[in-house]
């Protein structure tokens, strides 16, 4: 039984789910989302509640039925409120630009980096080292803030390149210059 799947999700106000066929499209303030369903979920609106139901307990279709779930939950808080993520740029001389729809990075290459924001997609930069991603599709944003971090990810000696925000980086121990006890290669 999936507890994800079963779980009700609440429409909150000025946010309207239409299903049409095997489509479900959500509208809201911020835009328009729509997920396909899998022929073995069916979906209910009951006033500001929807309830997402399966035809049959097959693993798959009980993995499915949590799946588009959830996506459905996602694409409310969407619409409703946008998605974020937060990186920073760590290293000396670092820096990002935002020109219009465009992110420009700095970051340590002989050129700058372009990086052009897809429809519904927007780039806010705070103090040149503070990259933000927002958008209404969830799994956008994280793709344009995994590829944002591809750019330069960050080195395991030195911390150097671009993180998430409050993301631990682990350092690793360089070679140390120890000499022998008898001196420079002695016996």
């Amino acid at each position: 039984m999936s507890r994800i799947g079963n779980a009700p999700i609440i429409i909150p106000s000025g946010v309207t789910v239409e299903k049409n066929g095997s489509t479900v499209s959500v509208n809201g303030p911020k835009g328009t989302l729509s997920v396909e369903l899998d022929a073995n979920i069916s979906l209910e609106i009951e006033g500001d509640k929807i309830i997402v139901k399966r035809k049959n307990d097959l693993k798959k279709v009980k993995a499915m039925h949590g799946l588009i779930r959830s996506l459905i939950a996602n694409m409310i808080t969407g619409v409703n409120s946008l998605w974020s993520k937060d990186l920073e740029l760590v290293g000396v001389g670092f820096r990002a630009q935002a020109q219009g729809s465009k992110l420009v990075l700095n970051v340590g290459f002989s050129h700058p980096v372009e990086i052009v924001a897809p429809e519904g997609i927007s780039f806010e930069v705070v103090d040149n080292t503070k990259i933000k991603v927002s958008g209404i599709d969830k799994q956008l944003v994280g793709q344009i803030a995994a590829d944002i971090k591809k750019v330069r990810i960050p080195d395991v000696y030195k911390g150097k390149g671009i993180r998430y925000k409050d993301e631990y980086i682990r350092k690793k121990v360089g070679k140390s210059a120890k000499v022998g006890a008898t001196g420079a290669g002695g016996k």
